[in-house]
């Protein structure tokens, strides 16, 4: 188990200021995560890295000369905000082009883009390639869907040398690419990972048995075997690596020359790793590979996880010697670099548009004095009820929801409380809200989260008076931003199954002239029951939709928590309705 923390909510920020301090050759901490304290003479195409924190060296142990520029660091096993990813990259950017890199995974996606789209719209060339290396979360067939495990290091590595190397952001781009496709993972655990301040681990395993297929947020495995030799072990990952759906377009086994990465997943020792990786080289030389530059240790962990993970990247000409390049980071070196020739950066910008309050109605802020209370009303729900909330999610999925929606909805009223503080309006408030959340909150439900608040401000305005038909048409507006945004429909198994009864309802009852207090109870309603069904859906989205049956029986967390805070709202709307 995890022992050592301060306030499990800050755990996050804490490590990465230590981390920081304790690495200030390679890095300096800025607003997200980490950048290099140094740049080479001439600047190069920049990569920037992230995820959820818990997964040490990935991913600022990952950050210096030869591998990324920079690394935004989300919260346990979340990803980054929008706004952490923009400021990272702002930080690490030399003006030739941003390449973003991450592991497939719904809320990196979901952040990552926005914060490349904020930059292109800037003028900045940016672009961005996921890792998908792991051969359990999807079939040969559907590869584009998915995961990044430990494969994350081999995309990593060579799309830094690459930048580091004077390729062009083309060129940067179609090497990771190649590296992708050319990087296969599986993983398996005895034993799962604990969060910190929490009382059980996200997952478990019977004794003597083995989880086949695991991801590295605490997500359990698809498959359960009795625990094997190490011997066992190594040919379970070879077979399943070297079966033909799994090798690469264009490569023949006998004959190839293999990265082998050995990654232990937290607590196994890597005496335990080399006895496995003894068998894991015999067999791939019976099979006619060759072994090219071995790596056994640990370079994408899970927090304490008991488990071990195996990468082939199966090399080319172009790959080798970009694999084979110098590398100098906190956590992964090789080769010599010169570090002579590296300059210690000055000033680093890693700043973001300041907040603008525009002049706003007497209505308007009325209304967001009201806003304020529901949102203060929904940081006391959450906060009742994330501990919950996360041992639902560690069913079938990762068990961040309820730190993130603590994290994120506190700061969401303490944000909307500052701006309302400024004389702002509806939108104002909301709109700084929504950045808070996202912000704070990190992975899949902060995102959607801001859009929801986003929106809702969009449709009130500053000036405008609110009624019930605004409010009405704010939330239906947000239902349909959340299914664009996250791609989402009724029936996956998401906060969309709530969402969507909610906002339907709430838009029929005040079309038919009930007033907000009677609509939104009617609203409530009819989410909290969609909220209980999601017991019965298969996943069909997001992390647990590898889980299947491991699912059913459970409810949504994310339909669950929305369903929790359209309640909280309604108490808030009563009371101002009987004053």
């Amino acid at each position: 188990m995890t022992r050592l923390w301060n306030e499990p909510e800050n755990f996050a920020d804490e490590m990465i200021d230590g981390f920081a301090r304790a690495n200030g050759r390679w890095v300096r901490k800025v607003a997200g995560g980490v950048t290099r304290s140094t740049r080479s003479e001439e600047p190069t195409v920049s990569l920037v890295i992230g995820g959820g924190s818990g997964h040490y060296p990935a991913f600022g142990g990952l950050v210096g000369h030869g591998l990324a520029h920079g690394a935004a660091m989300g919260n346990l096993f979340a990803s980054p905000s929008a706004q952490q990813v923009e400021s990272v990259a702002r930080a690490s950017d030399q003006g030739k082009g941003i390449l973003l890199s991450y592991g497939q995974y719904a809320g990196d996606v979901l952040h990552f883009t926005e914060a490349q789209d904020k930059l292109r719209a800037e003028g900045i060339d940016c672009r961005t390639v996921t890792v998908t290396d792991d051969i359990f979360s999807a079939p040969a067939s559907e590869k584009e869907r998915r995961r990044g495990i430990a494969g994350d290091l081999t995309v990593f590595k060579v799309a830094g040398a690459a930048a580091a190397a004077g390729y062009d952001i083309d060129g940067v781009e179609r090497a990771a690419i190649l590296a992708n496709d050319r990087t296969r993972s599986m993983g398996v655990a005895f034993t799962g990972c604990t969060l910190p301040g929490a009382e059980e681990p996200l997952f478990s395993v019977p004794e003597g048995r083995m989880a086949i297929g695991l991801g590295i947020h605490g997500e359990p495995g698809i498959d359960e075997v009795d625990i094997p030799t190490a011997d066992g072990l190594a040919e379970l990952f070879v077979e399943r690596l070297l079966v033909d759906a799994e090798i690469p377009e264009g490569v023949s086994v006998s004959g190839s020359r293999v990265v082998p990465i050995l990654n232990g997943l937290g607590s196994v020792k890597n005496e335990e790793l080399y006895i496995v990786f003894a068998r894991v080289a015999e067999l791939l030389e019976q099979a006619g590979v060759e072994i090219v530059d071995p790596q056994v240790g640990e370079f994408c962990t899970s927090f304490d996880m008991a488990g071990v993970s195996l990468t082939l990247l199966w090399l080319d000409d172009e790959l080798e010697t970009l694999w084979s390049a110098p590398a100098d980071t906190p956590a992964f070196r090789t080769g010599s670099v010169d570090t002579a020739s590296l300059v210690q950066r000055g000033d680093i910008d890693d700043s973001v548009a300041e907040e603008v309050i525009p002049e706003a109605s007497e209505d308007s802020r009325r209304a967001a004095a009201a806003v304020v209370k529901a949102l203060e009303a929904v940081e006391k729900v959450i906060n009742e009820n994330a501990d919950e909330l996360g041992r639902i999610d560690s069913i079938a999925g990762d068990g961040d929801h309820g730190i993130g929606m603590k994290r994120g909805s506190h700061a969401g009223a303490e944000a909307a409380r500052v701006t309302f503080s400024k004389d702002a309006g509806a939108q104002s408030v909301l709109t700084s809200a929504a950045d808070a959340w996202s912000n704070k909150g990190g992975g899949t439900s902060g995102a959607i989260w801001g859009v929801i608040l986003r929106t809702i401000g969009e449709r009130l305005g500053n000036t405008a008076p609110v009624n019930p038909t605004g409010v009405a048409e704010g939330l239906d507006a947000a239902k349909q931003a959340v299914m664009d945004f996250g791609k989402a429909k009724v029936g996956d198994k998401t906060m969309v199954d709530s969402l969507v009864p909610f906002a339907e309802t709430l838009v029929e009852r005040v079309n038919a002239g009930d007033g907000l207090v009677d609509a939104w109870a009617a609203a409530s309603s009819a989410s909290q029951k969609a909220a209980d069904g999601t017991a019965d859906m298969m996943p069909g989205m997001g992390r647990a939709r590898s889980h299947g049956e491991k699912a059913l029986g459970v409810a949504d967390p994310g339909a669950l928590s929305l369903s929790m805070i359209a309640a909280a709202v309604l108490e808030v709307l009563r009371e101002a309705s009987d004053h």
